[in-house]
């Protein structure tokens, strides 16, 4: 899910929990990532007495690390423990193409291990 930077921290609460997701990329017209906005930087924004009225882009985190679809899975796991980041968007030719989260990685991570387990039982069946 995006938004446009003209959208406001309401647009962003009703898209938040209409899909039921944690953080949304704000993307411009052309499809550039320009920022991304999560619930903990509504938490900060609202208890910093800022309205719903707000744009998103005064609560968004402009500086956003991103991926791209060929990333290797343990580098995007370290970075986003490093950084702690739960969000990563895939940015391929300037332009969003997705976003990784961090339930992603640890289920792609569990889906690897048990997939290596298979074959390690099969193997010693042998």
């Amino acid at each position: 899910m995006t938004l446009p930077p003209t959208a406001t921290v309401a647009d962003l609460l009703e898209t938040l929990d209409e899909h039921r997701i944690g953080a949304v990329v704000v993307v411009d017209e052309g499809g550039a990532v320009t920022g991304i906005a999560s619930e903990r930087d509504v938490v900060h924004h609202l208890r910093g007495g800022s309205g719903t009225h707000s744009p998103v882009t005064e609560l968004m985190t402009a500086e956003v690390h991103t991926c791209t679809a060929g990333d290797d899975l343990v580098q995007l796991a370290t970075v986003m423990t490093e950084r702690r980041l739960r969000h990563l968007p895939v940015v391929e030719d300037g332009r969003l193409r997705g976003i990784v989260s961090i339930g992603d990685v640890v289920k792609a991570r569990l889906d690897a291990l048990e997939a290596e387990r298979d074959m390690l039982e099969d193997y010693l069946r042998r």
